[in-house]
């Protein structure tokens, strides 16, 4: 398995990044600092970045979620559906989250036809979440820029082989549903109806029942939305 050094969650550089990979100007990825503020987050938001704590109590319920089969999962199979790709990176779970972000917003944002977002998503908008995951791993374009950013940070870059505690996920719009898109699940998990108006207050309410509720006592949880 490849081992890529871990992104930072760090909102200039991520924009800097999808920028890299092709996201036009006049978008960008903006901290959300509070929960109870989202009222100063600009509009519209088209997706919402989480990065979580792997704490034991968090991942247990999950876990326990999954094998009772409470959450419900969405093809992502079809064209119309959300474009989800599985991660078999380790440490690559930042640049899945932002290709989520992207991808899944193609025809709202302003995105260079020959770049890399581009370029994968018609190489691989019919192909299975497996099958992207494949194509992905083999794109040397992608590598090159995930480890040009994953050492511009604010803070030194870990080494890639340090074990890492922390996880990120998104959220986004399809179909009139909250989306999560989590490149270790085996597919999209449905929170629900939503809209392009209440995508942010929506998955702020998920974020809250059902990843920071799990583990009260910690804080280690940061958002970022893609405006």
């Amino acid at each position: 398995m490849k081992v890529w050094i871990p992104l930072e969650s760090n909102p200039e550089l991520i924009t800097k990044y999808a920028g890299d990979l092709g996201m036009g100007p006049g978008n960008e990825f903006q901290e959300i600092l509070s929960l109870e503020l989202l009222e100063m987050v600009p509009r519209p938001v088209y997706a919402v970045v989480l990065l979580f704590p792997l704490t034991e109590k968090i991942v247990s319920a999950s876990e326990e979620r999954e094998k009772k089969n409470l959450d419900k999962s969405v093809s992502s199979s079809a064209p119309e559906q959300p474009f989800f790709c599985r991660q078999t990176i380790s440490n690559a779970c930042g640049t899945i989250a932002v290709l989520h972000s992207v991808t899944n917003n193609m025809d709202k944002l302003p995105i260079r036809p020959d770049s890399f977002f581009k370029k994968f998503f018609d190489e691989t908008i019919s192909m299975d979440p497996s099958k992207r995951a494949e194509a992905l791993q083999n794109n040397e374009e992608l590598e090159a820029s995930q480890e040009k950013f994953s050492k511009e940070g604010e803070t030194a870059a870990p080494d890639r082989h340090d074990p890492l505690d922390t996880h990120f996920i998104a959220f986004v719009e399809s179909s009139h549903k909250l989306v999560e898109l989590d490149g270790r699940k085996a597919a999209p998990i449905d929170h629900g109806d939503t809209s392009p108006d209440t995508l942010l207050e929506d998955a702020a309410r998920i974020i809250k029942e059902k990843f920071m509720a799990m583990d009260p006592s910690e804080l280690r949880f940061t958002m970022m939305a893609l405006v």
